[in-house]
């Protein structure tokens, strides 16, 4: 039985691993086939602690060596099935079972894509999920968002701060986004909303050079037009990779395990009432008394279930960060070395 199994090979994964191996606990991460999570199909990085550039493949592989330097067992296959309890856990590749006295959750998240001629081909040039890492790169440019939601608003006011023009574009006549979040973009001088229109194709050869716009005029008739950009950001959602942890663990309806951490703002949002229009996601269909007895609040990186932690971007859906996920990484590893410190097994 191994003493801990970490599922993810990104930041978060890779964080827990570098600390559990260095507390001499030899953690066993499977990192996915291919493996390294989203931070691999990142080109140019700038704004992890320690690096002033550095491509995102090359950054997860310095943190592989650095977890296997010290004892970490890396393996680049995918699990394809998870049965969890408090006093065994085992999970299961397409070839082996594996137990283990305690896991980390650490699978990360997907960013929904448009799936139209040229956004694969131009992603990391130009094509990005997300304006705090790549906004940067576009000082004095043109970008477009889309978009309708409060993270499209907030993607347009982040890039705001770079670019010299900004357009939302988005499939519907009117916005789903918190009121707040509207009033914020309509008073932004550098923000032009185009309606009724969506993407058809991102048009460059080494780079973003245009999208190519189709517009619905309401009676089944479509135009287009070609705007030049620079840069588009796609912001439709992302969608957490926990399939398999479906019935095992808590989720919130968007599949993102929720820990006690989580799980006690909640609880404070609903005692006191709290508004929090610019994060507007909760836990709607849960009654939160009813789950609470599951969770051990002695930590909080713990998931409902006894010795399963969670960590990164498959429970964080707020910052979405590499170095918010390898931070949450660690916490969840200094965590279970204390949980198995206490957990008494037969």
């Amino acid at each position: 039985m191994e003493n801990v199994v970490i599922i993810g090979g990104g930041p978060a994964g890779l964080s827990a691993a570098i600390y559990l191996a260095r507390a001499s606990l030899s953690p066993l991460v499977f990192a996915g086939s291919p493996p390294g999570g989203q931070l691999t199909l990142t080109s140019e990085v700038e704004n992890f602690p320690g690096y002033q550039s550095i491509l995102g493949g090359e950054l997860i592989e310095k943190m592989r060596k650095q977890a296997e330097k010290f004892g970490a067992k890396i393996i680049d296959q995918n699990i394809t099935k998870a049965i969890l309890s408090s006093s065994k856990k085992e999970i299961f590749t397409a070839e082996k079972s594996y137990t283990t006295k305690s896991l980390i959750i650490a699978t990360g998240a997907k960013a929904l894509w448009l799936n139209v001629p040229g956004e694969q081909e131009l992603r990391g040039k130009g094509v990005s999920a997300c304006a705090t890492c790549d906004g940067f790169f576009f000082k004095d440019k043109v970008v477009a968002v889309v978009g309708g939601g409060d993270t499209a608003m907030e993607e347009a006011l982040t890039l705001t701060k770079f670019a010299k023009k900004v357009y939302i574009i988005h499939r519907r006549h009117s916005f789903r986004a918190s009121k707040i979040m509207q009033e914020r973009v309509f008073a932004n001088k550098k923000i032009e909303v185009i309606w009724n229109a969506e993407i058809a194709e991102v048009i460059g050869k080494e780079k973003v050079e245009a999208v190519k716009i189709r517009f619905n005029d309401g009676q089944n008739l479509s135009s287009f037009k070609i705007l030049e950009i620079n840069g588009l950001f796609v912001a439709i959602g992302h969608k957490p990779d926990t399939e398999i942890f479906v019935g095992q663990v808590e989720m919130d309806e968007k599949g993102y395990v929720i820990t006690t951490a989580r799980l006690a703002m909640e609880i404070l949002k609903q005692k006191f009432k709290i508004q929090n229009l610019d994060l507007k996601m909760t836990m709607q269909n849960l009654k939160l008394e009813e789950i609470v007895n599951k969770f051990d609040f002695n930590y909080q990186m713990a998931t409902s279930v006894s010795g399963v932690f969670a960590a990164g971007d498959c429970v964080d859906y707020v910052y979405r960060q590499a170095a918010t996920a390898a931070g949450m990484g660690v916490s969840a590893a200094l965590e279970v070395e204390r949980w198995l410190e206490n957990f008494k097994f037969d």
